[in-house]
Parts: C-alpha cells; sequence; structure tokens
C-alpha cells in the first residue's frame, strides 16, 4: 500500500513537472511572437517614415523584405503599391495594390489607389470601374471625388466630371479642384458658372493662371474688353510666352492693332525663340499694311517651325503685296514644297512665289517651271480652286486663251464667289469672240465686286480662326489654312 502510494505521487510530480514546461514553452513562444511583432512594426513604422521622408528606395527595400515575410498584410501591399508608384514603377506598383484589394475588397481607399494606379496604366476603363465602385463606398469623399472629376477631364468627358469637382469643392474647396471645376464648367458651355467660380477663387488667391482662364471666360461671354484687360493682368503677373500671346492675341483679333504691334513685339524680344509671337508680329504688320515687316516677322517664324503649315498662307498673303523680298520667300517656299511633297498647297505656294518673283518673264524655264507645280498642285488637290485660277492668267499671259478659258471654268465650279476668275474669264469670252457670255461673267463680277466688304470680313475671320488655332494648339499644324 505504501508503495502504491509512493509510485502516485512520484507520476503526480511528473505530471506537474510536464505541465510546467508545456506553459514555459507556450509563454516563451509568446514572448518570441511578440518580439518578432515589434521588430515588424519597427520595420514598418520605419518604411512609413522613409516613405514620407521621400527615400523611397530605402522604403522599398524595407517594404520588400516585409512583403516576403508578411504576404497577406494589407498595410504592408497597400504601402508598396504607393512606394513603387512614387518611383513610377507603374506594373510593379499594379500587383500591389491589386493584392490590397483582394485582401479589403471593402476599402475604398485601397480601391482609389488601384484606380490611380489604372489610369497610370492607361487603362481607363478598368480605372474608371474601380473609382466608381470606391465612390458607391464613400460617395462623401472629398478625396474620391476630386480624383474622379480629375480623371473625367483627362478623359475628355467634362460633363461628367463636373458634378464631381462640384461635390468635391463643396466638401473642401481648394484651388486647384476650383480651377478644375471652372474649367469644366467653360468647357462644357458654362462660362457664367466659370465666372461665379474664379471669381471666388481670386477672393482666396489671385494668379495669372486664374486671370488668363477669365480672360478665355469672358471672350465667350463677348465682353472682348474685359478679356483683353484679364489677358493683360495675367501677362504682368506671369510673363509666360503663353500669357503674351493670349494677350496679344485677344488685342490682334479685335483690331487693336496698335497695342496688339507692341505686345508681339515685346514678346519677341523676350521669347526670340517663339514661332507664334512671331507670327503674331507678322499678323500685326500685315493688318497695319506694312507689308515688307509683315513678310520678315513670317520668315522668321518659318524658320523656327519649317514644317508647320499655317504660316505659309499668310506668307503667301504679304508677299503678294511686297515682293520685294523674293529669293528669300522663294527659297522658303521651296523647301517647304520638298517637305510636303504631297501637299498640293505647298506646290501652289511654290509655283507662286517663283512667279511673283519672275513678274517681268513672258516665257522660259521658270514659267516652265511653275505651270509644272501649278499642274501638281490641281492633281494633288482637286478642290484647289486657286491653282486652277492661276493657270488660267498663265496660260492667258501666254497667249493660250481656250485653255485659259478651260481653267477659269474649273476655278469657277470649284468657287462660284471667286470675283477676279468671273472677270477673267469675261475677259477670255471677249477674246474668242463669246461676248454675251462674257457680258454674264461682268455682271456677276459686278455683283460680286460689291461684296466686297464681306471679303474683308471674311479675311478678318481668316486671321481670327487662325490666330485661335495658335492659342489652342501652339504647336500642332494644322491639315488647311484658314478657311
Amino acid at each position: 500500500m505504501q508503495m502504491w502510494a509512493m509510485r502516485q505521487a512520484a507520476r503526480r510530480r511528473d505530471l506537474f513537472l510536464f505541465m510546467g514546461a508545456a506553459v514555459c514553452a507556450a509563454l516563451f513562444a509568446r514572448l518570441i511572437q511578440a518580439q518578432n511583432t515589434n521588430e515588424v512594426q519597427k520595420e514598418f513604422a520605419a518604411a512609413v517614415s522613409d516613405y514620407e521622408s521621400g527615400q523611397f528606395a530605402k522604403a522599398a527595400s524595407e517594404l520588400e523584405s516585409l512583403t516576403r515575410r508578411l504576404p497577406s498584410s494589407f498595410r504592408v501591399q497597400e504601402l508598396l503599391g504607393l512606394v513603387y508608384s512614387a518611383e513610377s514603377r507603374n506594373l510593379e506598383a499594379n500587383l500591389h495594390f491589386r493584392r490590397a484589394v483582394q485582401l479589403r475588397p471593402g476599402s475604398a481607399a485601397a480601391r482609389a489607389n488601384l484606380a490611380i494606379n489604372l489610369s497610370r496604366l492607361g487603362r481607363k476603363s478598368q480605372a474608371e470601374a474601380e473609382f466608381k465602385q470606391a465612390l458607391r463606398m464613400d460617395p462623401g469623399s472629398y478625396q474620391l471625388n476630386e480624383n474622379f472629376g480629375q480623371f473625367c477631364l483627362r478623359s475628355g468627358k467634362l460633363a461628367e466630371a463636373v458634378p464631381y469637382l462640384a461635390k468635391a469643392e463643396n466638401a473642401h474647396p481648394t484651388y486647384e479642384n476650383g480651377y478644375n471645376l471652372a474649367l469644366a464648367y467653360f468647357k462644357t458651355g458654362r462660362p457664367r458658372e466659370a465666372k461665379a467660380e474664379i471669381q471666388g477663387l481670386l477672393k482666396t488667391k489671385d494668379t495669372a493662371g486664374l486671370h488668363s482662364l477669365l480672360g478665355e471666360v469672358d471672350e465667350k461671354l463677348g465682353d472682348f474688353i474685359a478679356a483683353a484687360n484679364e489677358y493683360q493682368q495675367a501677362a504682368r503677373m506671369d510673363p509666360t510666352e503663353s500669357n503674351i500671346f493670349d494677350w496679344g492675341a485677344e488685342l490682334l483679333v479685335h483690331h487693336t492693332l496698335d497695342p496688339a504691334l507692341e505686345v508681339f513685339s515685346e514678346g519677341v524680344k523676350r521669347y526670340p525663340d517663339s514661332p507664334r509671337l512671331e507670327v503674331g508680329l507678322g499678323l500685326a504688320y500685315y493688318w497695319h499694311e506694312r507689308f515688307d515687316d509683315a513678310v520678315k516677322a513670317l520668315l522668321r517664324a518659318i524658320d523656327l517651325s519649317p514644317s508647320d503649315p499655317r504660316v505659309y498662307y499668310f506668307l503667301s498673303e504679304a508677299y503678294g503685296r511686297a515682293p520685294s523680298q523674293a529669293p528669300e520667300v522663294i527659297e522658303h517656299f521651296r523647301r517647304f514644297a520638298e517637305l510636303r511633297p504631297r501637299d498640293g498647297k505647298a506646290q501652289f505656294y511654290y509655283a507662286m512665289s517663283l512667279w511673283k518673283g519672275n513678274e517681268t518673264a513672258t516665257s522660259g524655264a521658270v514659267l516652265n517651271q511653275v505651270e509644272i507645280l501649278l499642274k501638281k498642285a490641281a492633281s494633288l488637290d482637286p478642290e484647289l480652286a486657286q491653282a486652277h485660277f492661276a493657270l488660267g492668267s498663265l496660260n492667258a499671259q501666254e497667249g493660250k486663251f481656250q485653255l485659259a478659258v478651260r481653267e477659269y471654268e474649273r476655278a469657277i465650279k470649284l468657287d462660284p464667289n471667286n470675283a477676279a476668275a468671273h472677270y477673267r474669264l469675261g475677259q477670255m469670252y471677249m477674246r474668242i469672240g463669246r461676248r454675251e457670255l462674257a457680258q454674264q461673267e461682268f455682271q456677276v463680277h459686278q455683283r460680286l465686286y460689291r461684296q466686297q466688304r464681306a471679303e474683308s470680313i471674311k479675311e478678318h475671320n481668316q486671321i481670327r480662326k487662325f490666330v485661335y488655332s495658335l492659342k489652342s494648339n501652339p504647336s500642332q499644324p494644322m491639315d488647311k489654312e484658314p478657311r
């Protein structure tokens, strides 16, 4: 009995020892886990600090190590995506933003980060879907509404951008969001709302950008004096090439010629490498009827941007009234024709510059070259009435009256309102003895001639349209000159 009691006591002692060892092991495991957790937290905190201080490479290295050990950590995946994004490593960032969304599909912020990343990768439809999903989760978020509004602006969905930008502006007014909202109002045909938004912004932050945009808005509202004043204020606050051009252009298109000439003259001194400021100066000279100066300015503009076809039309017009710089003008048109061998107008301008520069020639190699170039222009551009009119004049000069009649008739078919073509055709009809037809053409010419005031308005509109094309697309060539 005593022996049995001794054995039972030994067993209880062993059990207690075993239980004590197990408890110690569990406590030790918890201690190790706590130490690891503390280390992880320290590493993550260090990565956050490095990210916030702009040390992205260091933060990436720390987070890459953490993500291998903690692949299911939402915070690690999200921050690594942000770090890669800050380094413009957008494809790598995409993997981690997607993983963060998988880990927390209900996080609006995670979906917003993914949406911004997809937008940067050019995956617009996917980005839009993620933005909208995030907004369903958090419709009142200022940041989400602003980001999606900006995304819509960049995607050209201006009308869709307005309510989101407006909601963001109501929740938390900022200069950037307010500017974007005013721009969206303006671009969607709501200039009065745009003006009200800009005027509100000006009370808190007076910038050249706001005055420039307000100039556009006032122009749209038909208040040209106010528009010129706003462009002037923008140029004085921030005399960039763009602001100076906008100010000069506003003066030019509304025929305020002396101030326009002054603005463009000062502009080219400040920015001698700006082709559009030289164009503006050339057009100001042109309207002042200082055609030699206009030709010089337009030639400088072409030297700065030789492949832009927009300038050549007005160079041709100015040169037609001031042929004293023939060799230089002809060379510029020759280069243009070589740059655009399939462009009918380029061949036409070269032909006319040659002809104008050799007005005394009645035959010979130059006129043969002119004829070849005009025929090439008419072939390349079947709608080019000017080429047929010029061929008619060339044939008339050489005494080829029947050929001249045919070319003038083609010119009139393409451009029935060309008064000069009707008059020249009438002359040719007289030459070949068709007096009745000649009288009809002279009558049409008289009727069209009385409309010359309308033609001068047409020229004004051409210059106006051309100047606006330079404002909106300073370096993007147009396929055709203004019509």
